[in-house]
């Protein structure tokens, strides 16, 4: 048993280690969030869903840059220490969400700001590409005995806090200022608020200690070598974009897609939907902490069968239902249903794949499967969305897309061997 003292020094390392990825996270969902109108300031076009489109890819665009962030700072962070990674994205992190904050408009410098806004995109995911597997491996070496699985679920957690505060401010921010000025400059406000917290998460940070699981490694491995290693167990690699791919495609469904969702397709109030992403960042933080607890118990894997099947049978049909006479009751009860299959099957999935990982590449194998996931298939939800919306006319596709993601996260627990010391670098 942990005595007292104990106890507290892990709940503030919890804390300290999952502020960065707060930051991440919030400035993702504030772009997700207000992509019609950072389309309006940089991205001018002929009509609405092509502004909407350049914005969403730009968003997108950023994921694209997290398996390269995963190699490089996934490899610094192996030889180097969780605490030297953890710094260095936090400061990355810093510089691109500064760049977009402050980036004056088209109309006042022309085709240099949706250029600077793509570069600083590109530069937030380039150290997003670190940031959730540098978190998630943190945790997991400083979790007690027959724990870790609670204690790798506030990665998670942590984004939902950043959710709820992001939607939180946007509720305010449309109840005191009228549609035109948010259009114009209010959506700039979030990401000042976000700028604006940056001292305090660098003074969280560097206060951390470097996990006794690392220090007790003799040998650290070079970048060359840790690149043979990930190229050794590709299949690893593969098996654990596999089972991200449910999780991501979920949780920016259901996050950063909803308010676009709501009021561009469902054509509620920007107000409702921002309710909405509100309730579902608090429903996921209840869930995301008691399933990993459950996993614990009961082992990962039964869960991540479970809930990719109930995902396969009811995300379509759930969407057919919404899209039949929207409302913000109805989208609500979506919305938090999905949320409940998200953060189930995510409370069991983050730590079962730091499980499979190789020790010895834990933290650049975890975030390059994690960074290729978000990549290929997570990221560009939003976009994907409403481009099969735009092609087909029908509205409730996103229930389609929803369930290929379970199918390839139901796949991938069949197939994921969940004993990591079994794997052999090369």
């Amino acid at each position: 048993m942990l005595s007292t003292s104990d106890r507290n020094a892990k709940i503030w390392s919890v804390l300290r280690v999952s502020s960065g990825n707060f930051l991440e996270m919030y400035d993702f969902m504030v772009f997700g969030y207000y992509a019609s109108a950072i389309g309006a300031a940089f991205f001018p076009a002929g009509n609405p869903f092509s502004s909407l489109m350049f914005s969403l890819m730009t968003f997108g665009a950023g994921f694209l840059m997290r398996p390269f962030g995963a190699i490089m700072l996934g490899a610094y962070t192996d030889k180097h220490g969780r605490r030297a990674g953890l710094l260095l994205t936090l400061s990355l992190m810093s510089v691109g969400i500064f760049s977009i904050a402050c980036m004056p408009g088209y109309a006042t410098i022309g085709l240099l700001a949706p250029l600077f806004v793509l570069l600083g995109r590109l530069l937030q995911g380039f150290s997003a590409g670190m940031e959730l597997g540098g978190v998630s491996v943190y945790l997991s070496e400083i979790a007690t005995p027959g724990h870790k699985g609670f204690y790798v679920s506030w990665q998670s957690g942590s984004q939902q806090v950043a959710v709820m505060f992001a939607a939180l401010v946007g509720v305010l921010l449309n109840a005191i200022l009228p549609a035109q000025k948010m259009t114009v400059w209010g959506w700039r406000v979030p990401l000042l608020l976000g700028c604006a917290i940056i001292p305090l998460l660098f003074q969280l940070r560097r206060s951390l200690q470097e996990t006794t699981e690392f220090v007790a490694h003799k040998h650290h491995p070079s970048t060359s070598e840790i690149l043979r290693s990930l190229l050794a167990n590709w299949r690893t690699v593969v098996i654990g974009t596999m089972l991200v791919t449910m999780t991501t495609v979920s949780f920016y469904m259901i996050t950063a897609y909803t308010p676009t969702f709501g009021s561009s397709v469902l054509k509620l109030a920007n107000r409702d939907s921002l309710i909405v992403t509100l309730c579902v960042g608090a429903s996921n933080l209840c869930w995301l902490p008691v399933m990993g607890a459950l996993s614990d118990r009961t082992g990962r894997r039964p869960l991540l069968l479970v809930f990719t099947v109930v995902t396969l049978l009811t995300a379509y049909p759930a969407m057919l239902w919404l899209v039949h006479a929207p409302s913000f009751g109805r989208l609500l009860t979506l919305e938090l249903w999905l949320s409940c299959l998200f953060g189930s099957y995510n409370g069991a999935m983050v730590v079962f794949l730091t499980e499979i990982m190789p020790t010895n590449v834990r933290t650049s194998g975890f975030s390059l499967a994690y960074s290729l996931a978000t990549a290929i298939f997570g990221g560009f939800t939003p976009a994907i969305s409403t481009y099969l919306i735009h092609l087909t006319g029908n509205r409730a596709i996103p229930g389609l897309w929803l369930s290929f993601a379970a199918g390839c996260g139901f796949l991938a627990a069949l197939l994921a061997e969940p004993q990591a010391t079994a794997v052999q670098a090369a």
